[in-house]
């Protein structure tokens, strides 16, 4: 039995989440670390920072949750690009969660011209609660570089 097979399996949330995105734009997928990266993105709001419309934030406890086939599920669906924010190195809440994060984050980007996913539509940083700044920087940097790429819906 394969997955597609399987009977009683739901899509991740963050998959139905691009599936939602209007057609014609660039559809975006941020996981951020709760602790860190998610206050971040909050702080950049009260700060009344640009924070591109595209992104689409999927809060979760720890970068270190998120496993490389949770990000290609999300590729499949439709995403234009993904990002993974964690916290800084010896922030983490978890301790190692967010090292956990960048050894996968690097080896997904080796393995994703062999799946046919351009690893300039993959990107991972770390944003502390207190880099409101940065965070407006590296989404927005983000969302107009996959912009620029062949094969999406505005790069055509």
């Amino acid at each position: 039995m394969s997955c597609r097979t399987m009977p009683n399996v739901a899509p991740h949330p963050a998959a139905e989440m691009v599936a939602a995105s209007a057609p014609g734009e660039v559809r975006i997928v941020a996981f951020l670390c709760n602790w860190c990266s998610y206050a971040g993105a909050d702080k950049t709001g009260m700060n009344q920072l640009p924070v591109p419309a595209e992104v689409s934030v999927v809060r979760v406890m720890c970068s270190g949750r998120v496993e490389p086939t949770l990000i290609l599920e999300t590729f499949q669906k439709g995403a234009d690009g993904v990002m993974v924010l964690a916290c800084h190195p010896g922030d983490c809440h978890y301790k190692e969660g967010n090292l956990r994060a960048f050894c996968r984050a690097e080896l997904l980007e080796r393995m994703m011209p062999q799946l046919g996913v351009d690893p300039a539509r993959f990107y991972f940083d770390y944003v502390s609660a207190a880099e409101a700044e940065k965070f407006s920087q590296v989404t927005n940097d983000f969302v107009a570089a996959v912009r620029g790429l062949a094969g999406t819906d505005s790069g055509r």
